[in-house]
């Protein structure tokens, strides 16, 4: 995968800046691997049954996980998205759509929660979570169609709503977030493992918070899509403003939650291995949130200030930092928060030498297109100009992924069976300014 054009020296600097870069972003995947989270946070056997139910884009590893780790009887069924199941032999595992949701969601919810049915205060629900099981656990109000659950999500997307903005609206035109799939697991013992995708670890937001006390309203909900501009259909309006729609859990309804991996110990795992491979490093933040862009040009002018005077640390080193970002669909290009965050930072560093940067989706997957996120270094403009093609215009039209794909600069990991979020790793070295 190379970038840079240019003189020798030049392709050798990115390759070991890419190096770096890569070698960051799996140190912190793998800090969140199931694999290395799930078994310590494992509770006791259970005097009955024990049932594993769950969704998100990591959950079928993570019941896989839990299935090698658990001495007695087990059964249950978890939600992923389509491509990331794994083979599981007491779990069933179904696939799903995501972003947007699709029917194999709604029969999978339904047959999910079958799994609940009959329980007595001897048994024990073990409830995996991760990023995706908003749209995962497709379960549709009464009167509610999916096809316009399924319209709603697309506004949403395209509306550069942050996640919890989404969620607020998408919790209270579903049938098991927001607190209510506690309901359907009394009166057993409910146990949630949770891999944090969301900036704060917000119980309530990983996932619309399915199995923890709802704290927004159906009101909020419709002042959300106000904001953000957005008409909901005739049946959604109508739901919206009954009491039905609110969460029933109440705060006596009280189960154990467990965030077992989340942005930040991904974070400290890259600075770990930053320290290991002989550089300092500053986490920016694991909660950034904001438009894609405008994060970006934030990011380069720390990375600028640092290379030019040194603050807030001394070059040579890396900038970390994680969250989730939003993207006002522009165009109608292919894109994804994480390429166009790159394609933004590389057009306010404007070629500054000894600046790379890295920024992915954990999961692997940018957005709806099929890599993780892309690489860049001093001469991705540089070598865009002689590929005849415009920053500004893919940046314009939504299709940065276009961009870095024509480039070879994408990043592709495949699924990797878990969620934090997004990593971003600027790397600033000591280069001299060789522009002419």
């Amino acid at each position: 995968m190379t970038v840079a054009a240019g003189d020798g020296s030049t392709d050798i600097q990115y390759a070991k800046a890419s190096a770096l870069l890569r070698q960051l972003f799996d140190a912190a995947v793998t800090s969140a691997l199931p694999e290395n989270c799930i078994p310590s946070a494992l509770p006791s056997l259970p005097k009955g049954r024990t049932i594993v139910v769950g969704a998100g884009k990591a959950s079928a590893a993570m019941a896989r996980v839990v299935e090698q780790n658990w001495d007695g009887p087990i059964e249950g069924l978890v939600i992923t998205r389509h491509g990331h199941a794994v083979p599981c032999e007491r779990i069933e595992v179904a696939e799903a759509g995501h972003p947007v949701p699709d029917d194999a969601g709604v029969v999978a919810t339904r047959k999910m929660i079958a799994h609940l049915d009959g329980l007595t205060k001897d048994d024990l629900v073990i409830f995996l979570i991760s990023g995706g099981a908003s749209s995962l656990l497709a379960a549709p109000p009464p009167g509610v169609s999916l096809s316009e659950i399924q319209t709603l999500t697309g506004q949403l997307l395209r509306s550069g709503a942050t996640i919890k903005q989404m969620n607020c609206v998408r919790k209270h035109l579903s049938m098991v977030a927001g607190g209510k799939l506690t309901g359907h697991a009394r009166p057993a013992k409910l146990v949630t493992l949770a891999i944090s995708d969301v900036p704060g670890d917000d119980p309530a937001t990983i996932g619309s918070g399915p199995t923890v006390v709802e704290h927004t309203t159906r009101h909020e909900a419709l002042e959300t899509l106000k904001m953000l501009g957005i008409q909901p259909s005739p049946a959604i309006l109508k739901w919206l403003e009954r009491e039905e729609s609110e969460a029933f859990l109440s705060k006596d309804d009280v189960s154990e939650y467990k965030i077992i991996a989340s942005p930040q110990k991904a974070l400290q795992a890259a600075a770990e291995a930053a320290k290991q491979a002989g550089h300092s490093s500053l986490i920016l933040g694991s909660a950034i949130e904001g438009e894609a862009r405008e994060i970006a040009k934030m990011h380069a002018a720390i990375a600028t200030q640092v290379k030019l005077y040194g603050q807030p640390i001394a070059a040579p080193c890396i900038l970390l930092s994680g969250g989730e970002t939003s993207v006002a669909v522009r165009g109608n290009g292919r894109g994804g928060r994480n390429s166009e965050f790159l394609l933004s930072l590389a057009n306010a560093l404007d070629g500054e030498p000894g600046i790379y940067a890295l920024a992915a989706d954990t999961d692997g997957i940018d957005g709806t297109e099929e890599n993780a996120g892309a690489l860049i270094g001093p001469d991705i403009l540089s070598k865009a100009r002689t590929m005849g093609l415009s920053s500004a215009d893919a940046l314009e039209n939504s299709d940065s992924c276009s961009f870095f794909d024509a480039l070879g600069a994408l990043v592709v990991t495949g699924p990797t069976y878990t969620n934090v979020n997004d990593f971003r790793a600027i790397f600033i070295d000591t280069t001299p300014d060789t522009r002419t």
